[in-house]
């Protein structure tokens, strides 16, 4: 009975938390609206306070990173459960988190360049076809495009004023998802070396690139179920705690307070990620290959 008390607080308490949010977003475009059917006039002697709490939780749901969500589940069931070992499990869950939510953003970034490089070599492309010298055009579709990221002030530096274009190229291909810059390096070394088409040139590297970015999206379409199912039957346990709950077994104290419960809890804590770990590494290793 307590720890169902225990668990209504906690439950009254987050419910509080989502109305306060709700009606501060709610006040906050109800004042839009009023201002804007005002004609821009003055609506109310000041600005009032709910918007301020909603701003505040706005602002706090944007800062907080996914990974602190672990400390603060682990918080929530150290009070659910009286001990101290929930709130140990969610720290050392945050940098796991960290490094999957850093990894995640960095292929996102990396697919977003290579998108930029292949809008750079269409844009390219057709810049030469209109008549333009290279430098000119490359000058032309790297502000269209911003396919050279960072390297871009180099690049340019080089096609304006006579340098090594393919060196400056090539140093730029060294971000990771910027690899087509190699192939535009190539292109134009032989263009200008040999006389031969720029354009036929960045219309196959395109072709190239973008079949290359095709073929990733559809293996990791295909792969997306293998993920989706590792991670619904990691979460199972914690299914099998909220049903324990429910039925009045008391899990929690059994878990956490008893000797058998901690040598369960650490087992299966251990081959849980052991599971999950060895389930996400075939599937990355089927997208490497």
């Amino acid at each position: 009975m307590v720890v169902m008390s225990e668990m209504w607080v906690a439950a009254a308490l987050v419910c509080g938390a989502a109305a306060a949010w709700l009606a501060g977003e709610w006040q906050s475009g109800a004042r839009r609206a009023q201002l804007l059917l005002a004609g821009g006039g003055v609506v109310g002697t000041g600005p009032p306070k709910w918007p301020r709490l909603g701003c505040s939780l706005r602002q706090v749901r944007e800062r907080m990173r996914p990974e602190w969500w672990a400390p603060a589940t682990g918080l929530v069931l150290a009070v659910l459960g009286a001990s101290v070992l929930p709130v140990l499990a969610g720290a050392a869950g945050l940098p796991l988190l960290r490094r999957a939510r850093l990894a995640r953003e960095a292929r996102r970034a990396r697919e977003r360049r290579g998108d930029e490089v292949i809008a750079l070599c269409g844009v390219l492309a057709g810049e030469v076809r209109a008549g333009r010298q290279p430098g000119e055009a490359l000058l032309r579709a790297a502000h269209e495009s911003g396919g050279l990221g960072e390297a871009q002030a180099a690049v340019l530096a080089a096609a304006r004023f006579g340098g090594d274009v393919p060196e400056a190229l090539a140093v730029a291909a060294r971000r990771p998802g910027a690899e087509g810059l190699l192939g535009l390096a190539a292109c134009w070394r032989v263009a200008v070396d040999q006389g031969a088409g720029l354009a036929a040139g960045l219309d196959r590297l395109e072709g190239a690139l973008r079949a290359q970015r095709d073929q990733r999206a559809d293996l990791r379409a295909q792969l997306a179920g293998a993920r989706s199912t590792a991670v619904m039957l990691a979460g199972l346990p914690a299914l099998g705690l909220l049903l324990g709950t429910a039925l009045g077994a008391d899990p929690l104290r059994v878990l956490l307070h008893t000797g058998a419960g901690l040598g369960c809890l650490l087992i299966g804590g251990v081959l849980e990620g052991a599971g999950l770990w060895w389930a996400l590494r075939i599937v990355r290793g089927a997208e490497a290959a």
